[in-house]
């Protein structure tokens, strides 16, 4: 009988399992993927540009053969069962909280028709790794551990000639897949974070310890949004791991990675909230002199240059190096006073690599209100790690190129005092 494939963060052919699973029924397969206008609504511009790219990708490898539809997919995922007498649904696993509610509509939608989840885009899925007692590791570095100890499985050998398509028209008709006319600076799909992968393997990693925090350099494997999409696998990555130090600091943060999807999925709430409840109370700002700021920090019109070299960066290309995400979050969070919240939902819409494990977790590290967290007295001076890590001001002048006329403006806040306002605000709660 025939099976359905349905891609959603997995868009690719090769290190699949759930195409092998859909493929053993030793029936005709039907890829299809699923436009739910909620994650089009919700998605910033850049990354739209790269889902819509990444299927056009898919769609040539398949010679055509996907079927692209829009509706809601506890709708659409059963008609199309109904329309080619599919057998079972195969997907890759999904551990977001909108994913899992997603998936269990699908389920009930389908009745006995079952939904069969294989692998899913981590190394180590979340929920494999446990403390000794049962419970959930709530700090990286024993997390790390016991999750080399795990290990994972190489790579599925899966490839587009793994299955026998049917041809969409056969089932249904599908929709264009649309375009938003959007820049973006890093081709989508499988064949391009294959390229892009190997090429970084090959020329920077070995280096990759010692020049990841450096802007400057523009050294970094640009693999997140790849990642995020699934265009990769990063077991296909790991494979091209040893044990030199470059490619040991890179495994790391693949764990990372799998670790902020495993907090995600224990404590769904933190998406949205702090993970540790007691920066509930820790007051922010809120008035119209917060937002102006805000606005400021956004524009990268704040008067210091690592914030506002990033800031644009991130405006032109819709990327920004990991270091100065650090760097702009803390200045957001502990010298302006605002919700973390605010500076994760500009990052979600302008960041074309935007995951919601990734993005924020990686606000609360900086805020001190996750899992793992820095000290919330931890607080970056934007001006000494320019200095470390951007010696010769090479990135702030590419992307401020005004930085020493008189045109640039004047830092909005005092870096020392407002250092010591955070400071008093979180000791008022400890």
């Amino acid at each position: 009988m025939p099976t359905v494939l349905w891609f959603r963060r997995d868009l690719r052919l090769r290190d699949l399992p759930a195409l092998l699973d859909a493929a053993s029924a030793d029936g005709e397969v039907l890829a299809c993927f699923v436009l739910d206008p909620r994650l089009e609504a919700s998605s910033g511009a850049r990354r739209l540009q790269y889902l819509y790219d990444a299927l056009r990708a898919l769609r040539d490898s398949l010679d055509g053969q996907l079927l692209v539809t829009r509706g809601r997919p506890e709708q659409r995922i059963p008609a199309l069962v109904k329309k080619c007498g599919a057998s079972a649904v195969h997907v890759s696993g999904d551990y977001t909280p909108f994913g899992r509610r997603r998936d269990e509509a699908v389920r009930a939608a389908l009745g006995d028709v079952p939904l069969e989840a294989s692998g899913s885009p981590y190394l180590v899925s979340p929920g494999r790794i446990a403390k000794p007692d049962g419970s959930p590791y709530k700090v990286f570095s024993p997390f790390f551990a016991a999750w080399r100890r795990h290990g994972w499985p190489k790579p599925a050998a899966s490839d587009a000639g793994s299955a026998r398509w049917i041809d969409p028209a056969d089932v249904a008709k599908g929709v264009e897949i649309p375009d938003v006319a959007t820049r973006i600076d890093l081709p989508a799909g499988e064949a391009a974070a294959l390229e892009q992968w190997k090429a970084f393997a090959a020329n920077d990693l070995g280096g990759y310890a010692e020049d990841r925090n450096r802007p400057d350099l523009d050294l970094t494997s640009r693999m997140s949004a790849h990642l995020k999409f699934g265009a990769i696998h990063p077991r296909t990555m790991a494979v091209d791991l040893g044990r030199g130090k470059g490619a040991q600091a890179y495994l790391r943060e693949l764990a990372f990675r799998d670790f902020y999807a495993s907090v995600l999925s224990e404590w769904p709430r933190s998406v949205w909230w702090n993970w540790n409840s007691s920066f509930d109370d820790m007051p922010t700002d809120d008035d119209a002199e917060a937002r102006k700021r805000f606005e400021a920090w956004k524009a990268g019109r704040t008067g210091f240059p690592i914030v506002d070299a990033g800031m644009r960066q991130l405006a032109e290309t819709g990327w920004m190096h990991n270091r100065v995400r650090m760097i702009v979050a803390s200045f957001l969070v502990k010298d302006l006073h605002l919700p973390w919240q605010w500076g994760a939902r500009w990052f979600l819409d302008q960041l074309v690599d935007g995951d919601m494990a990734n993005n924020q977790h990686g606000w609360q590290w900086v805020a001190g209100t996750g899992t793992d967290a820095a000290p919330f007295f931890r607080v970056f001076n934007p001006n000494t790690q320019a200095q470390k890590f951007d010696p010769d001001r090479t990135y702030v002048r590419r992307w401020v190129p005004e930085v020493d006329d008189d045109s640039y403006p004047d830092p909005i806040v005092d870096h020392a005092a407002e250092r010591k306002e955070a400071l008093r605000r979180y000791s008022a709660i400890t």
